[in-house]
């Protein structure tokens, strides 16, 4: 699976959100990705396997519990990735950015 493909899903990308907060047990995350996109326990699972295959979430076991917590060296690589098309964008900020401090002198000076 490709990089871009694993955060792309939106229900990845929700667990992907959820273990940014911190380390989540299995459960948590069944319950709230349920409650948001209705689906089943499975499902998530399935999700979470996806994460975890593809190196986006590490998991340990505390006794009977699965805790989830985020690897971020994936997530770096994307933003490598992502490198590369920034300057079609920054450009366009600067200008923008250089508009607003001009719009502010000319209401200071007013």
């Amino acid at each position: 699976m490709h990089a871009f493909d694993v955060p792309g899903d939106p229900v990845r990308r929700r667990i992907l959100e959820l273990l940014a907060e911190g380390e989540h047990r299995s459960g948590e995350i069944v319950e709230v990705v349920q409650k948001e996109f209705g689906i089943t326990q499975a499902a998530v699972s399935q999700h979470l396997g996806v994460l975890r295959e593809n190196g986006f979430a590490r998991v340990r076991r505390d006794a009977p519990r699965r805790i989830y917590t985020v690897d971020t060296q994936p997530l770096h690589e994307v933003d490598g990735l992502l490198d590369r098309f920034r300057s079609f964008r920054e450009p366009k900020l600067s200008v923008l950015e250089t508009e607003i401090a001009r719009g502010m002198r000319e209401r200071d000076s007013e």
